[in-house]
């Protein structure tokens, strides 16, 4: 029988590297969680330990420690009772969409190919009707165990940089493959597939197969969550900053 070895995570990753250096069993809450392929610039977690670590070296620590796709931006001490996950007001996404016939093989990891014309004008308009509070359940790839598929979209943007789509979209929280679906279905409005009117009959819907198709992973990046204390750990994803100059 060949061996599997266990799926690798940043999670995973951390956690690893935590337990060596505080010497104490450590269990990370992540703000956001991000699919198999999915980017993070702005992920926030937090842990509790009760190690006499120095605490203002502990971010040199873990990356001189951690696996150069993993890197930590900086580190705070919070109140107890804190959580990166539960304590987060609005989380923030950006999609990288690459809009050119041909393929680009350095960008094959960071953003996802769409090699039909992109009308700008109709992805908008169809990204207007989802702004507001919403039933999201057209848009849901997993359905919650519990709890309501309700959620507040604050924000969708597209803005074209170059050959890239750079998609911003922030809400109160999004539900399992939220994001992936909308900017599936959106490109399917940018590209002639689907009426850019229809995006509130599918809302009203309540179904998955309402929707479009779920965008691959490599295009999205979760870029921000902001806190009660105004604290915001947005940080653009390189593809898009790279594009913007």
């Amino acid at each position: 029988m060949q061996y599997q070895p266990a799926l690798r995570t940043v999670a995973g990753e951390l956690e690893k590297r935590l337990r060596a250096l505080l010497r104490e069993d450590v269990k990370i809450t992540a703000a956001g969680r991000t699919d198999a392929g999915v980017h993070a610039t702005g992920q926030v977690v937090s842990f509790h330990t009760q190690a006499a670590f120095p605490f203002e070296k502990l971010g040199i620590a873990l990356n001189s420690e951690l696996p150069k796709d993993v890197s930590v931006r900086d580190v705070a001490a919070v109140p107890t009772g804190f959580s990166a996950r539960f304590s987060a007001l609005e989380r923030t996404y950006v999609y990288a969409l690459y809009a050119r016939r041909e393929p680009s093989p350095l960008l094959s990891r960071w953003a996802y190919h769409v090699w039909r014309p992109i009308d700008l004008d109709a992805f908008q308009r169809a990204a207007a009707c989802l702004i507001g509070e919403h039933d999201f359940r057209s848009f849901c790839g997993m359905l919650p165990e519990r709890g309501p598929t309700i959620r507040t979209l604050r924000h969708l943007s597209a803005t074209r940089r170059g050959d890239l789509i750079r998609v911003e979209i922030r809400a109160d929280g999004f539900l399992h493959r939220m994001v992936r679906n909308i900017v599936g279905t959106l490109t399917e409005c940018a590209t002639g597939k689907r009426d850019p009117g229809s995006i509130p009959d599918i809302l009203a819907a309540k179904d998955r197969s309402a929707a479009g198709f779920s965008a691959p992973p490599q295009g999205l990046y979760l870029a921000g969550v902001r806190y009660k204390d105004g604290f915001d750990s947005f940080k653009e994803p390189p593809v898009t900053l790279a594009c913007a100059e």
